[in-house]
């Protein structure tokens, strides 16, 4: 007879992502929940990761990833951030930022361990958290502006307390923090000893004349925090899931202890290729705040007739609707509906909290062709 297996993460299913995307796709809705880009990446990345499988790159690249792609990553980093890395001893690249949060989680946590998250928490932390025997410790972020409130977070900590997620621009509320908020961040590190994993993922998506603030760009948080970010929110390509972790030798030397028996390494020819892209066009990435801002704008000004409210996203390419106007419906069941009813398909925040507030807001990706977006817009003005 077989041994009974139990669960070492019992409360975990399959992601919403995936049932709303599967749900869309059952009902041919326009799928505004899953967060990817529906258009094309840059023509000449495409092509030059044709060109390099056709040239035989396609077998291990070294564990850290590429030298070229990883002086690469540091280019960019002094160019759009001001900030020196060493791409020998400082930058991994790995297969999404998700394996390397992973990875990050892993080598700091342990049994007993606390680690701070900002609830609607981003759904790959806690589940990291809890593999490494560690617990998450669910701190909200404040009602309606969705910024940290610092207050609360001290009040959370502990003599256990070893890390602090931080998020921004943040999946799913599109707020971001100030340099205050990573002063406040460095003053509670300082004092109490803990560590910081930044998901940095949209960097360069933050609008309105916003700046993306970063650890790395933070002396004093730099020397105690892993940063991540994604080649595939970056250049619209989050299929080849390929991105890399920034963190001060010690740490990256911990990372990659994980990283190597995770997955090793990241996709050769897809390194190939973004190290041509970043080297012919180094301020690719500055292009995109201006564009992803005409997109979210585009799809807010299809709702001006309609009865939702809403707060234009700082950052990300997800924008919260409130419908409070329209239905008293829970989150959960309303986004269902509407994406078998409207065809319209969104995340409930709901999902995303320990114990979720009475709000009733739903989370909508902008990052999809014109003609998707005003149609969007229409359906959901209709109602």
């Amino acid at each position: 007879m077989a041994a009974s297996l139990k669960s070492k993460l019992p409360r975990v299913g399959t992601t919403i992502f995936t049932r709303m995307s599967a749900l869309a796709q059952a009902h041919d809705a326009l799928n505004l929940s899953q967060g990817f880009p529906d258009f094309a990446p840059p023509a000449r990345l495409a092509e030059a990761l044709g060109e390099h499988a056709l040239r035989g790159h396609n077998q291990y690249a070294p564990m850290a990833g590429l030298p070229r792609l990883r002086e690469a990553i540091a280019q960019q980093l002094l160019l759009h951030r001001n900030v020196l890395v060493d791409p020998e001893t400082e930058v991994t690249v790995v297969p999404g930022a998700t394996e390397s949060i992973f990875c990050a989680i892993t080598a700091l946590v342990g049994a007993g361990d606390e680690v701070i998250v900002l609830d609607p928490v981003y759904d790959s932390y806690e589940p990291a958290i809890e593999l490494a025997g560690g617990r998450a410790v669910h701190v909200p972020l404040l009602a309606g502006s969705f910024a940290i409130n610092w207050e609360r977070v001290e009040a959370a900590i502990s003599p256990r307390t070893r890390l602090f997620m931080l998020n921004s621009p943040h999946n799913p509320c599109g707020s971001i923090v100030s340099r205050a908020d990573l002063d406040r961040l460095a003053v509670l590190a300082r004092e109490h000893n803990f560590y910081v994993c930044s998901d940095e993922v949209y960097e360069h998506l933050v609008y309105d004349g916003r700046e993306h603030c970063s650890v790395l760009a933070h002396p004093e948080l730099r020397s105690r925090s892993f940063a991540h970010f994604s080649f595939g929110k970056t250049l619209s390509v989050t299929g080849w899931k390929t991105g890399y972790c920034v963190a001060p030798p010690a740490l990256t030397a911990e990372l990659r202890k994980i990283h190597q028996y995770v997955a090793f390494v990241a996709v050769t020819p897809v390194q190939h290729a973004l190290t041509d892209f970043l080297e012919e066009q180094p301020q690719y990435p500055a292009s995109l705040a201006a564009d992803y801002q005409r997109r979210r704008d585009l799809f807010l000004s299809t709702l001006a007739g309609s009865r939702f409210s809403w707060t234009p996203a700082q950052g990300s390419y997800f924008q919260l609707l409130d419908y409070s106007q329209i239905s008293d419906e829970k989150d959960t069941v309303l986004s269902e509906h509407w994406t078998r009813e409207l065809g319209v398909a969104s995340i409930a925040v709901s999902v995303f909290y320990e114990s979720p507030p009475k709000q009733t807001v739903l989370r909508f990706c902008f990052a999809k062709s014109d003609d998707v977006l005003i149609e969007a817009g229409r359906r959901l003005c209709a109602i």
